[in-house]
């Protein structure tokens, strides 16, 4: 559900950016990812080189790749299903997927990624039908993109109740920020990744240390 809002303000603001409602589509469909899917639409607006615009989807979407790794043993094991599941493991999929008892997951994995797109598709299309009409009385839809992360932020706190992932969040976009404006979200993962393997050898040198010791 809320891809629903997300969804729809990427819609309206795709028409209010001269995109064509069938390439539109085809994002929501082929990339399926809110923050790639809202970045693309100055670069498509400004026609941009192919080559320039993947390179900054493969930014935004490097972290897909660290979704994947917990959820490994939780894909189907027909190939098909699998490959789809890798490719919509998107923000709120992995969000609900990761607050789910692992014993559970892989049954749920394909029909929640399927249920997913779906509404994250119709509401693209229901944000295309609505056009500029709704940017104008609604200013700063991109915003809505940022209140979904926010929630799915949240929710994961509330399941783990742990402050060190948002921590490392924080401290990462503060580092990043003290060294770029243009590559901000590209920069601020690399630290956060730093800061995750600095505390894993940290974690794994204590517990060898205290081995040893004894």
């Amino acid at each position: 559900m809320g891809y629903l809002p997300a969804g729809i303000a990427f819609g309206v603001l795709a028409q209010v950016a001269g995109i064509p409602i069938w390439a539109t589509l085809m994002l929501s469909l082929f990339l399926y990812a809110g923050a790639a899917q809202y970045a693309c639409l100055p670069m498509l607006s400004a026609s941009l080189p192919v080559g320039s615009i993947a390179t900054n989807i493969a930014a935004i979407n490097l972290r897909h790749v660290f979704y994947a790794m917990p959820l490994l043993q939780s894909m189907p094991t027909q190939k098909l299903a699998k490959t789809y599941c890798l490719f919509a493991l998107t923000d709120e999929t992995f969000s609900v997927m990761t607050s789910l008892p692992a014993e559970e997951r892989q049954a749920l994995i394909l029909p929640i990624s399927l249920f997913n797109q779906s509404w994250w598709v119709a509401a693209s299309l229901i944000g295309v039908m609505i056009g500029s009409a709704l940017n104008d009385l609604v200013p700063h839809l991109d915003f809505a993109l940022v209140c979904l992360f926010a929630i799915l932020a949240y929710e994961q706190f509330q399941n783990v109740k742990r402050l060190f992932p948002i921590a490392i969040a924080v401290i990462g976009l503060i580092l990043a920020s003290l060294f770029t404006s243009d590559w901000l979200l590209l920069v601020a993962i690399s630290f956060c990744m730093l800061l995750i393997l600095a505390r894993g050898f940290w974690l794994q040198y204590s517990v060898t240390g205290d081995r040893s010791d004894d």
